[in-house]
């Protein structure tokens, strides 16, 4: 070091005009270029492919229903397996996720916490999750399983006890793990690593800077092409159910154009919903729904054969735990006929999972910031997969009782057309009026929800978005709001449901490929987080007696920082007079050993402060980030200074790139905070020797600043 300590202002002046930014300067650049712009060739590449399907569809209907459903057989017949292997890999690598040690890893940096209560987050979670298509096919597929069952003679006690469990099976942990792995990923590096939140920042550790390019490209075509139909499909199957509902209601005629009027309705709504955002519109709309479905199903619950359906609940979840490793991996290879089956049924739903995986794991994503990856994947497989058997059995075991009991008409009405079928078995409960326009209400709220989000999350992935927080322009909502709307009334035109069924089958095979990707690029990711936690544990720091990292402080420095709380002023007097010089003295060293070192002026959050933050470049490696950010924290209850005229006081956090250190710098020397730097300096070339070991690369060479959580815990 020199001999003369210099001051801050000499030591800017050396490092040179590119190393100190200005923060109103950096500020400005930052709204500027950090506003979401339009990926042009993902958008129009992914609308040429979906305009032509829709065009095809409706101007040959015929043709292209006959078209898909030969592609459908051939898919079922010969990479059917390809479905069934990627979702039993799926299931299992999310659990892993969960029970090993990265499971305390959270979606953001270590000090973040969940921005929603956990009631408005699973409410998100399971309307974001959930589509009227579970509805449709609560009564029409247990009644089918019982009698036409994939295996074995229909209509038996055998044929009944597995009925309702493969509807569960379908709408189980299957789904909701490929919600949980995208929701994951993609969360893990936004909130922790500040890349945005799209599929191809997550396959970064993989594929590296070709992600930037025309494959980065392939892959958000692929994806968005894939949810446009899975959505498609969800608003297809919800007009074909509440063209029933609307009909009954206000004596409307059944049929194409009130379905056809309907998904014009529903688009309508999108474009005046989304464009509000996930707080106002999609959250309003979750809870609302949550709300709606269960009074629904209390209603039948307890006005219908209460004592059956608990029973049956019952059976039909333990049946489904004792199954699940069977059925998962289940192809029917030895029945006849076992192809067209899992081609109706269980390809189906995982087609529809893979295509639904990118978008609701996106908005997921979107609003799990701060939550760990154990939280966040137990609660997904779990609490929303508990609410889809209740609507599941419930709807399913009361249409069961029915056919149970000798109501042929009823179970060929279900079987023939599903949508009339779940009518049909509302009018069977009393105040059958009231249930319908319920059961309506509740359709509705569905259709709408995955609607919305939908739009939402296409427009992000046809945008360039540098922020995690931010959305795609309101014009490209309401584009792909439009566009899957005309793709829709495409498939209704030319078969209705079955048309659905088949283009979701064809179009979500090339996501399957996404899925392993992911798996293995999030699994590449997790090494690294390890090795950098092993990186710290061989950090050889000082710490005071009462057990915090950080410099080691006198015995004065401690009595005096004990019951202090310094105010806004005294922040900036420590950082702009004893923090900034320090970081620019050692910024100076670092250069003068040929270390690349760079000091940036951040603007903070609270008005009139200055962050500082270093950053040490690390070839082919993650930098070093040491960052001094200002936080505000309220001043303990058990008392503090009697003349201090605010409730809160500012700390001086040091900062990494996983977040806060959880220490506070207010009251140490210059010569401390740069034993500090040099400190973590060397645990971070220790996290690199361990990474080193792992026989891997780091993933990130150029580490953003984390934001600072306003509220400490």
């Amino acid at each position: 070091m020199q001999q003369r300590r210099r001051t801050g202002v000499e030591i800017l002046s050396a490092i040179g005009p590119n190393t100190v930014k200005d923060p109103d300067m950096e500020r400005a650049k930052s709204s500027e270029s950090n506003v979401p712009k339009v990926n042009w060739i993902v958008f129009i590449i992914a609308s040429v492919i979906i305009l032509a399907f829709t065009l095809w569809a409706m101007v040959f209907p015929t043709n292209a229903d006959d078209t898909m459903r030969v592609v459908t057989l051939w898919v079922a017949a010969n990479v059917g397996w390809v479905y069934v292997l990627t979702v039993t890999v799926v299931i299992g690598f999310v659990l892993w996720v969960a029970f090993s040690k990265v499971g305390s890893v959270r979606m953001g940096p270590d000090n973040s916490r969940p921005q929603y209560k956990l009631f408005t987050w699973v409410a998100q979670l399971f309307a974001a999750g959930v589509g009227i298509d579970m509805l449709f096919y609560s009564v029409t597929g247990p009644i089918t399983q019982y009698i036409t069952p994939p295996e074995g003679d229909g209509k038996t006690a055998a044929a009944a006890q597995d009925a309702v469990v493969w509807t569960m099976f379908h709408y189980g942990i299957a789904g909701w793990s490929m919600y949980a792995l995208l929701g994951m990923a993609m969360g893990y590096f936004a909130y922790r690593w500040g890349t945005p939140l799209s599929i191809r920042a997550v396959l970064y550790p993989l594929l590296g800077k070709r992600i930037r390019g025309g494959l980065g490209d392939t892959i958000d075509i692929v994806t968005l092409v894939g949810t446009v139909f899975g959505v498609a499909t969800a608003m297809g199957i919800g007009a074909v159910l509440l063209n029933v509902g609307f009909s009954l209601m206000f004596g409307l005629e059944q049929g194409l154009a009130l379905q056809i009027a309907l998904v014009i309705v529903a688009a309508v709504l999108t474009i005046a919903a989304c464009t509000s955002g996930v707080d106002k519109g999609i959250r309003w709309i979750a809870e609302l729904n949550i709300w709606a479905a269960a009074a629904l199903l209390l209603y039948i619950l307890v006005t219908g054969q209460t004592a059956f359906l608990l029973n049956a609940l019952m059976e039909n979840i333990g049946r489904f735990a004792v199954t699940l490793p069977g059925r998962t991996m289940q192809t029917f290879a030895y029945e006849e006929g076992g192809s067209e089956w899992m081609a109706g049924w269980t390809l189906f739903f995982w087609a529809f999972w893979l295509a639904w995986g990118p978008f609701v794991g996106l908005f997921l994503a979107r609003i799990s910031r701060g939550r760990t990856l154990r939280q966040f994947v137990i609660t997904a497989i779990t609490i929303p997969v508990l609410c889809d058997f209740l609507v599941v059995s419930i709807f399913g075991n009361s249409a069961m009782f029915e056919v149970l009991n000798g109501n042929t008409e009823f179970a060929q009405l279900a079987i023939d057309s599903p949508e009339r079928g779940w009518y049909a078995l509302l009018e069977m409960f009393p105040g059958a009026a009231f249930l319908i326009g319920l059961g309506t209400l509740s359709g509705m709220l569905f259709y709408l929800t995955s609607a919305n989000s939908g739009a939402m999350m296409m427009s992000n992935f046809s945008s360039r978005i540098t922020n995690a927080t931010q959305d795609g322009a309101k014009w490209l909502r309401i584009f792909w709001a439009i566009l899957t709307a005309l793709l829709t009334i495409a498939m209704l035109v030319a078969g209705g449901v079955t048309t659905m069924e088949h283009a979701t089958l064809i179009f979500a095979l090339p996501v399957t490929i996404i899925a392993w990707l992911v798996m293995a690029s999030f699994f590449k990711a997790l090494r690294i987080e390890r090795a950098q936690r092993e990186g710290q544990a061989l950090r050889q720091q000082s710490k005071a007696v009462h057990g915090s990292d950080g410099p080691e402080r006198t015995w004065r420095q401690r009595l005096t920082g004990i019951r202090s709380y310094p105010t806004k002023t005294g922040l900036v007097e420590f950082i702009e007079h004893t923090a900034q010089p320090a970081l620019a003295e050692v910024t100076q060293e670092f250069n003068e050993q040929n270390h690349h070192a760079t000091l940036t002026a951040v603007a903070s959050e609270y008005a009139g402060i200055t962050d500082y933050a270093l950053v040490v470049a690390i070839p082919d490696h993650r930098d070093f980030l040491y960052q001094i950010q200002a936080v505000q924290a309220p001043i303990p209850t058990f008392g503090g200074r009697t003349f201090h005229e605010e409730d809160v006081y500012y700390r001086a956090e040091v900062f990494s790139s996983t977040g806060s250190e959880g220490y506070d710098l207010m009251g140490v020397t210059q010569q401390q905070i740069i034993d500090d730097v040099l400190a973590r300096y060397e645990g971070h070339l220790g996290f690199l020797t361990a990474l080193g070991q792992e026989d891997y690369a780091s993933t990130h060479t150029s580490p953003l600043t984390p934001r600072t959580d306003p509220t400490l815990e």
